[in-house]
């Protein structure tokens, strides 16, 4: 009935035909299926019109092909998000942008920037972001993400209604301020919109290295009968360094220095823990610092707190998840 050997027509029919079988009981029918069983998580909210906007950009200005959003199930990628990524992660931001065109999806292939799956718990600073798009070295020297001036505006006199961002003076002209254009404020929306939600019921757990489980071991041994505080510098580098940098110098103009500072050095930790917890708004001279009490414990600010306060040629008592504990229960009622 279908002879392939003189017949090419007849061959392209069937190799099509079974093309297009595959692809549908392959890709097609199998992915319609998991679209309808995927739900967004409780927690989880519809994306904004701002949030909506920055996402569009994300794609448009090719964000998506330096960086991931997926937290893989291996120990590694620990460090980018508090569980492996599962479909419901991604509901809202794969909608349809119109009839003809969906979302393309933001998983990415290549981290040749960091994964940004959480970074609106990582880096949630306005200001941070909006200083990283205007020029990346500014708040990480050895960056190579390029920068993107052209959502910005260079003016001498703004209105009292627009937002200055606190751009270092060797990185604008003299007697100039920067300001954002809505493009940056939407793609910082989006960016800050980047958490993961939490997980009810059995949670999703990373494959462990062996050289975790035996790091794990030998931190368990500890002192007996002593509870041992996190890696402080670790801690550090991972929610503090990329405002006040590895070295505690800060940035001029936008984010303090701890080396020295009053605040850091003070026998009384009171004030130092209620910024990390609180956050601090010490604008116009510096950016507004957010708080970080939904994401430290007691024992991880604590050596947080003591690494800055021993480092950099600081040297003042060091503090106790007990110290911070009391803090926390005093300053509840005015942690937003």
């Amino acid at each position: 009935m279908f002879n392939v050997h003189k017949n090419l027509r007849n061959l392209v029919f069937i190799s099509f035909l079974g093309f297009l079988i595959l692809s549908l009981g392959v890709a097609i029918f199998p992915a319609y299926q998991m679209q309808n069983n995927t739900a967004p998580l409780a927690e989880m909210e519809p994306m904004s019109e701002a949030e909506l906007r920055g996402l569009h950009l994300f794609i448009k200005e090719g964000c998506v092909a330096c960086h991931t959003q997926q937290v893989r199930s291996i120990e590694m990628d620990k460090t980018w998000g508090t569980r492996p990524s599962i479909p419901s992660d991604y509901y809202y931001s794969k909608q349809r942008m119109d009839i003809w065109r969906q979302s393309p999806s933001l998983l990415g292939s290549e981290r040749t920037g960091p994964d940004l799956t959480e970074i609106g718990k990582r880096q949630p600073s306005e200001d941070w972001h909006l200083l990283h798009l205007y020029n990346p070295r500014i708040v990480v020297p050895a960056s190579i993400m390029p920068s993107y001036p052209w959502m910005f505006e260079e003016k001498t006199a703004p209105s009292e209604d627009e937002k200055v961002i606190p751009v270092p003076a060797e990185y604008k002209k003299k007697g100039t301020v920067i300001t954002p254009k809505q493009d940056a404020m939407d793609l910082v929306a989006y960016l800050q919109s980047l958490k993961q939600a939490a997980l009810t019921g059995q949670q999703p757990e990373f494959i462990p290295s062996k050289r975790k489980k035996l790091e794990e071991t030998i931190a368990a041994i500890g002192v007996p009968g002593q509870k041992q505080l996190p890696d402080g510098k670790n801690l550090y580098m991972a929610t503090c360094s990329a405002c006040h940098q590895a070295n505690g110098t800060g940035l001029p103009g936008a984010f303090p220095s701890l080396i020295g500072s009053p605040v850091v050095n003070d026998s009384d930790p009171e004030m130092l823990v209620r910024i990390i917890l609180q956050g601090y708004d010490a604008r116009p001279e510096f950016a507004q610092m957010p708080g970080f009490a939904d994401q430290l414990s007691d024992m991880e600010i604590a050596a947080v707190a003591n690494h800055e306060r021993k480092s950099w040629g600081n040297d003042a008592p060091e503090i106790t998840a007990e110290n911070v504990k009391k803090i926390r229960d005093f300053v509840k009622d005015q942690i937003q």
